[in-house]
């Protein structure tokens, strides 16, 4: 079986971690399979959102160190392989204006648990373990957990989670807004699937619209988010799903958006 693996069912994207053995841990290949992925349903009209989970009891334990202890540590090396592929998936979620949600159906753990910071949503199973390890190994945050955690929980519960490594449950991650629900178990995959599936029902421009608007928001000024969201505004109220929409309201029946 290959180490990562990507279906589309119900207009969702799913990228599986497939290394259960490892904990789930990435190579330089997965990673660049995995950007690869994510362009992939970035770019395919018929894909409307996209999870992302582990195979087995882990979500992801980071990337493999047995193969990092391998590689020249030339500081130079170290650096061009974190840009030149890990980093990846980062960038590849950057453009992806298409929800993402991370079904955290297992510990993740350093890097992991970064993959997990880059989705929209999370969803976490109630046995999921979460932890910013790096510190324990005398690291720094490799893979945007410095640029991501503050985002979402704020700088104090960040750096306490960063300069501690200390491990996290599912109920912690849900009271500080790390994730956004808390699953049984054996439930995570499918509640996360079913949820992107109704994303993904929906509008597919406005949509896309909404979650770049967000993002573009957290680091422009009020004049220029309004500025955008004019344009955006004036683009969607003429396009076919907005006429859909208001005769499906007027006719008391579902819409159907375009590409559906």
């Amino acid at each position: 079986m290959p180490a990562i693996t990507y279906s589309v069912a119900d207009r969702v994207a799913t990228i599986t971690l497939n290394r259960p053995a490892a904990r789930n841990a990435f190579t330089l290949d997965m990673v660049d399979a995995w950007a690869g992925y994510v362009e992939t349903a970035r770019t395919d009209p018929g894909v409307g959102a996209l999870v992302l989970t582990g195979e087995g009891e882990a979500f992801c334990a980071g990337g493999d160190l047995g193969l990092i202890a391998d590689m020249d540590t030339s500081p130079l090396i170290g650096k061009q392989v974190l840009t030149d592929h890990i980093h990846r998936v980062a960038y590849a979620m950057e453009a992806m204006d298409k929800p993402t949600i991370a079904a955290i159906n297992g510990v993740a753990v350093g890097a992991g648990m970064d993959m997990a910071l880059m989705c929209d949503m999370r969803f976490m199973a109630r046995g999921a373990r979460m932890s910013e390890g790096y510190i324990r190994l005398g690291l720094v945050p490799g893979d945007g957990g410095a640029y991501y955690l503050p985002r979402i929980v704020g700088v104090a519960k960040a750096l306490e989670l960063l300069l501690t490594g200390d491990s996290i449950d599912a109920d912690e991650a849900l009271r500080i807004g790390l994730v956004s629900r808390v699953t049984d178990d054996d439930a995570v995959l499918t509640e996360a699937h079913a949820f992107a599936a109704r994303l993904a029902a929906g509008p597919p421009l406005a949509t896309r619209m909404i979650k770049r608007s967000v993002y573009r928001g957290l680091s422009n000024d009020l004049r220029t988010s309004l500025d955008l969201i004019s344009s955006h505004m004036g683009l969607v109220a003429t396009s076919d799903d907005a006429r859909e929409a208001l005769a499906a309201m007027r006719d008391e029946r579902t819409p159907h958006f375009h590409g559906h």
